[in-house]
């Protein structure tokens, strides 16, 4: 296992890139801990496979150095890393059995075969292609490939890091679900420094300890699950994360008040938005009560969604979206109330702080 230390990171994928924009990966300096289990989340062209591989030695960065455990490996092969890697699409020996698959990378590094067959049945067992080890590969369905792929990366207790390049796009819904419980029981079990790149926030937020959210070519927030939800760092962040994401509308800000259209907001300090071009309130659609008080809104859907419904309204001109309890009633005139202590306020996109 490994402290992964990207420092002042950059790449682009021309030798002419001079501005920022001509970068794929924008600087990153950031340390990972050792043992930690870290998603990379975003869109696609975000970046973060592009710093996977980086971090892989797959790519070397045009710019900065990577460290392990305080050692520069910036120009060291993946292989000199002691990397395991798992790809999108399953990569397999078709010839071999799924047995050998999985034994193959122990084999190469002359472990004692009775400590082969040991580490590849447990292997077998968590990936539940026990009763097909003397199977041969090629006559597998993805999906099966893709466990025989993902359990040879978990198969050598001696690595720096394991590498996780959206490893379940072939896996069926459910299948997903348990692979991602399994490997979040072995992560605790091993101690496996872990990073898993996904554009899906429910495999980040389910197998991560650590999110790392990016987007156009920059990390814009590393936090836990919650925090990632309760206090998004940048707008981006609450817009992708939660399902409605984060309501969002401009704003003018009067001392501690926040003024949408003809409303006006109390909030919990005056926010530290000097001289910024474009401000913005924010607040989760779960954090907004909807009822006979405060201030007046215009519903013009509801959504039920079994447990819950979502609330589509229209709040100063602005669409805004509620989360009600499921056996919730929708008054004719409603209104709604918003929790102080859940808004946040933006500036150019990123979350300032209140008071002082």
């Amino acid at each position: 296992m490994a402290r992964i230390n990207l420092d002042h990171i950059r790449h682009a994928y021309s030798a002419k890139a001079k501005a920022a924009g001509d970068y794929a990966l924008k600087e990153v300096h950031h340390e990972w801990e050792d043992g930690g289990a870290y998603a990379l989340l975003g869109p696609s062209g975000c970046g973060k496979t592009t710093l996977l591989n980086i971090i892989s030695g797959l790519l070397q960065p045009s710019d900065g150095r990577i460290e392990f455990d305080g050692v520069d490996v910036t120009r060291l092969s993946t292989q000199q890393r002691n990397i395991a890697q798992v790809f999108q699409f399953p990569v397999v020996y078709d010839t071999m059995s799924v047995f050998d698959n999985l034994a193959f990378p122990l084999r190469n590094r002359r472990v004692p075969e009775a400590e082969v067959t040991a580490r590849v049945n447990e292997i077998l067992a968590m990936i539940d292609l026990a009763d097909m080890a003397r199977q041969k590969a090629q006559g597998l369905t993805a999906d099966q490939k893709q466990k025989i792929s993902l359990g040879r990366g978990l198969v050598r207790a001696d690595v720096n890091a394991i590498l996780f390049d959206e490893p379940l796009t072939v896996i069926d819904p459910h299948m997903k679900w348990v692979l991602r419980s399994q490997l979040k029981r072995l992560h605790r079990h091993s101690g496996f420094t872990m990073v898993y790149v996904t554009h899906d926030q429910t495999e980040a937020l389910t197998f991560a300890d650590k999110v790392v959210v990016m987007y156009d070519g920059e990390i814009v927030q590393i936090g836990t699950p919650a925090e990632l939800f309760e206090r998004p760092s940048h707008t981006f962040v609450g817009y992708f994360i939660g399902s409605p994401g984060m309501n969002l509308m401009p704003v003018r800000i009067d001392g501690t008040s926040a003024v949408v259209g003809d409303q006006t907001i109390a909030l919990s300090g005056p926010p530290k938005v000097a001289g910024a071009v474009k401000t913005e309130l924010g607040i989760r659609p779960e954090f907004i009560r909807l009822g006979r008080e405060g201030m007046p809104v215009s519903i013009s859907k509801v959504e039920d969604i079994g447990r819950q419904k979502i609330v589509r309204a229209v709040f100063c001109g602005e669409p805004l979206a509620i989360v009600v309890p499921e056996d919730s009633e929708i008054p004719a005139e409603a209104r709604v109330t918003f929790d102080t202590d859940a808004m946040g306020i933006y500036a150019d996109s990123w979350r300032v702080g209140m008071g002082g």
